[in-house]
């Protein structure tokens, strides 16, 4: 089984909702990716998106660009070392699943088979790829079920007519959009949020995971009661850009990574650390 389909199996039986952060990798730098993703797994991430840094995010807003950028400019974080960033963590004891998020084109210029190869090498479960629609993703999604990696696809309030068949073909978990546009942290979501999940819930037989906006416990606390994972990025990209990159506080890299899991913690709704 999928170590995807197995966290929600066990967190399901617990009762208990998947928290899930994003962090874009080599933001600030990879050895600080590194300390983030150990940090995390013990603050209560149950999954962590490894975001593999694009020059043309275009479902990413100012707070993900700017980390992109940042991780760019190191010239070191492509898609395949995202992918050894992810094999380091496994071998340092992190047993968590992770989530690949990456553009269709560095996909396709590493070749499919090769990168879906990497991925169930370097053991993780899932990839999101949200500029490839669903009319067009039939030949991947052949490919990750060949190599038992979950293809998981995004739908927005938006998408409407093509729920049913794009949740059809769904693996690991739907990815819901909770707000129109891009990301980035909000106060308010999209204003039939709650009929839009009942929508999805209804023509899906895997998990529903929220993202887009969430960036507080209560708003995690809104969602928990609505689906069974919740996705925060930019929230806290943002917190690594305050912590570790502007270093507002004047701290070392040991407290700024401590910060960005008391933040977690929060969000997870567990004691924070000292």
């Amino acid at each position: 089984m999928n170590d995807i389909d197995e966290t929600f199996s066990r967190l399901k039986k617990d009762g208990s909702t998947a928290l899930i952060p994003f962090l874009t990798v080599g933001d600030p730098d990879i050895e600080t990716t590194v300390a983030l993703i150990r940090e995390l797994a013990s603050a209560g991430a149950d999954m962590i998106e490894l975001g593999v840094p694009y020059s043309d995010p275009l479902a990413d807003g100012p707070v993900i660009q700017r980390a992109s950028e940042r991780a760019l400019s190191k010239k070191i974080t492509t898609l395949i070392d995202v992918i050894q960033v992810a094999q380091y963590s496994r071998e340092n004891g992190i047993n968590i699943p992770f989530i690949l998020f990456t553009y269709y084109n560095p996909v396709l210029q590493q070749g499919v088979e090769r990168i879906f190869q990497l991925l169930q090498s370097h053991h993780i479960s899932g990839i999101i790829i949200p500029d490839l629609p669903f009319e067009e993703d039939h030949e991947i999604r052949l490919i990750a079920d060949k190599y038992g990696i979950h293809l998981i696809p995004l739908v927005a309030p938006t998408s409407q007519q093509r729920i049913e068949k794009i949740v059809r073909q769904a693996r690991g978990f739907v990815y819901c959009v909770s707000s129109l546009g891009v990301t980035g942290e909000r106060t308010a979501f999209f204003s039939d949020i709650d009929h839009f999940l009942d929508q999805v819930r209804r023509a899906s037989s895997v998990p529903l995971a929220v993202g887009f906006g969430i960036s507080s416990r209560e708003q995690v606390e809104k969602f928990e009661k609505k689906c069974d994972g919740v996705i925060v990025g930019s929230a806290i990209v943002r917190q690594i850009e305050k912590h570790l990159v502007n270093n507002e506080l004047g701290i070392d890299r040991a407290e700024g990574v401590k910060q960005v899991g008391n933040f977690v913690r929060n969000l997870k709704g567990l004691p924070l650390i000292s």
